[in-house]
């Protein structure tokens, strides 16, 4: 039987079907030989995080294939500032930020550019000038993590159930930050929203009059000067990866999100960069997880670009992006099917429209699962539609770990009490009896 786990997430792989394809999916339509020698050699379903129908985060919707149910949820912007390297106290809250062009309309600030592509040195001298802020017993400090693209971290007693100030579409105003009617600490995340609009305020009135915008304005550029802000997060209790399913972990990944994610869940984290070929990059990363097979029983390796594509709004691009990546799989499927040792998976976090307004989707996304020992039903195709037919069903929730768990002979059988604290898998430390003199 398998004694580890390689799961593989294509993140958003799932889609809709278009006219142009045939009214197939993206991944329907693409020549995908390796991942559908993959179902035809295992056992097949579909996966939710959430519900279907509702388009879940990548962040919630790993946070919940990985066991975790979203009552324990801490927010993205403690995955990110975690992932970036930011040290976090207890009760600070971690906002995501990137800079965006606002024009005033009465008393409103309209987006006129949204995420912007920007130099490195024109970003950093922009959020050198607002990187730091104090009022009303809350200090505020801004760290850039890329791009036009930051993290803001607020100290004080505080609490993360705000709203978002993005409104991610251009032409609508600025939100208004708020307290969220169902924060726990109500008075906390009133304060908390208050100190985030006069940072905000304080910034933009900064940013307005920098010398950099009025560069970019001469230059016929729009001005960078607001900073709009989302997904607030503070840290909570959690119980590690390792603890909670008796797995030692390791996550790669090129995404601050994800290392974050790892190192939040007590999982190593192993960072990797993009490249210019998404099937060569996935096979390298595969090839970094076999090397470090006697390390570790799961390993999560994940690329971004089937979301990354999809977000092109070009069915096309994506077909392209999965059949790259169907052939980096196909360099080293062939080994990892034929150790006994290994249980291979792949899916997705969640389904991401190439044609719809939408960010992310609720449709479910298929999952196949493959090793010695795995049930083999009649899917031949690995696709959203073929999944629906597999022997899995329907899964959701951390009814994935739950297999996983099965699948490596780790389960514990439900009744038992062999320690205290009562675990889906076999205690690895269990009290011995000993006799008293």
């Amino acid at each position: 039987m398998p004694a580890r786990c390689l799961l593989i997430v294509l993140d958003g792989l799932g889609d809709r079907s278009f006219p142009e394809l045939g009214n197939l999916t993206p991944l329907q339509a693409a020549h995908t030989p390796h991942l559908d020698d993959l179902a035809a050699r295992g056992i097949n379903g579909l996966f939710h995080g959430g519900r279907p129908g509702q388009a879940l985060s990548s962040e919630n919707a790993h946070f919940t294939l990985f066991g975790y149910c979203q009552a324990e949820f801490p927010g993205r912007g403690v995955f990110e500032a975690l992932g970036a390297g930011i040290e976090l106290n207890p009760g600070d809250v971690a906002v995501l930020t990137h800079l965006d062009g606002v024009v005033p309309d009465n008393d409103r600030l309209v987006v006129s550019v949204h995420r912007p592509r920007i130099e490195p040195d024109q970003a950093a001298v922009l959020f050198g000038a607002v990187a730091e802020y104090e009022t009303d017993e809350v200090s505020v400090r801004l760290h850039p993590t890329g791009g036009p693209d930051g993290i803001i971290v607020l100290r004080g007693e505080l609490s993360p159930d705000v709203t978002d100030t993005d409104p991610l579409v251009i032409g609508q105003a600025i939100i208004e930050p708020e307290a969220l009617h169902t924060a726990a600490h109500g008075r906390r995340a009133r304060r908390t929203a208050a100190a985030l609009k006069k940072y905000l305020t304080w910034a933009h009135r900064i940013l307005d009059g920098h010398p950099g915008n009025e560069d970019r304005r001469r230059q016929g550029l729009p001005a960078l000067n607001f900073l709009s802000t989302h997904r607030a997060g503070q840290l909570r209790p959690v119980t590690p990866f390792p603890e909670r399913w008796g797995l030692r972990a390791l996550t790669i990944s090129s995404g601050l999100v994800y290392q974050g994610l790892g190192r939040y869940l007590g999982m190593d984290a192993w960072a990797v960069k993009d490249g210019d070929d998404p099937g060569q990059d996935l096979a390298e990363r595969i090839r970094l997880a076999v090397d470090r097979f006697d390390g570790y029983d799961f390993i999560h390796v994940h690329t971004k670009t089937p979301d990354q594509a999809a977000h092109t709004k070009d069915p096309g691009v994506k077909l392209a992006v999965i059949e790259s990546l169907d052939q980096g799989l196909g360099r080293v499927l062939p080994d990892l099917l034929a150790d006994p040792e290994t249980l291979v998976v792949v899916t997705s976090d969640h389904s991401t429209p190439s044609g719809s307004d939408l960010i992310h989707s609720g449709e479910p996304v298929p999952l196949a699962m493959a090793g010695e020992g795995v049930r083999v039903d009649g899917v031949k195709k690995f696709d959203e539609v073929s999944a629906a037919a597999g022997a899995l069903g329907m899964l959701r929730g951390d009814e994935f770990m739950l297999l996983v768990l099965n699948h490596l002979d780790r389960s514990q059988l439900v009744g038992l009490r062999q320690a205290p604290q009562a675990t889906p898998h076999r205690p690895r430390r269990r009290r011995p009896f000993r006799i008293e003199e």
